[in-house]
């Protein structure tokens, strides 16, 4: 069980959010990638189905759908986060275009999956494991 989340410019740290969300709460290895170093290896771990979920904003359209279509010829299963459905998309989670203020739009759908899926699992997501309601700094 793996997904992968790609983002580019602000979408980037979407994607690091959601990775860690869908870890915390489902248990299930997720991992984020930025669209510019994705040659670099992480093409590698794509296999056939491979949910791959791309954060698309109109800075970064162009560049993040060639990203899509890099997975999609490897066999992934494209979940597009956007405000238009792009032909490439598997799956459309429809947001609102809404300039800076992306980021924290696209982050609400992805906390819904991470929820939805620790659910599928049988899990409580309201009790994660081996979480503190507080960090200790030293």
């Amino acid at each position: 069980e793996h997904i992968y989340l790609i983002g580019r410019g602000l979408q980037y740290a979407t994607a690091l959010e959601a990775a860690l969300k869908i870890k915390e709460v489902s248990y299930i290895h997720a991992e984020a990638f930025a669209g510019g170093e994705l040659k670099h290896g992480p093409l590698a771990l794509i296999e056939q189905n491979t949910p791959v979920i791309i954060f698309v904003a109109e800075e970064n359209e162009r560049k993040i759908l060639s990203n899509a279509n890099e997975a999609k010829a490897r066999g992934a299963f494209i979940v597009g986060v956007s405000s238009e459905r792009a032909d490439i998309f598997d799956f459309w989670i429809k947001v609102p275009e809404c300039g800076n203020l992306n980021p924290i739009i696209q982050i609400i759908p992805m906390q819904v999956l991470a929820y939805q899926l620790a659910v599928l699992k049988g899990l409580d997501p309201d009790k994660p494991r081996n979480l503190a309601k507080s960090v200790t700094v030293l």
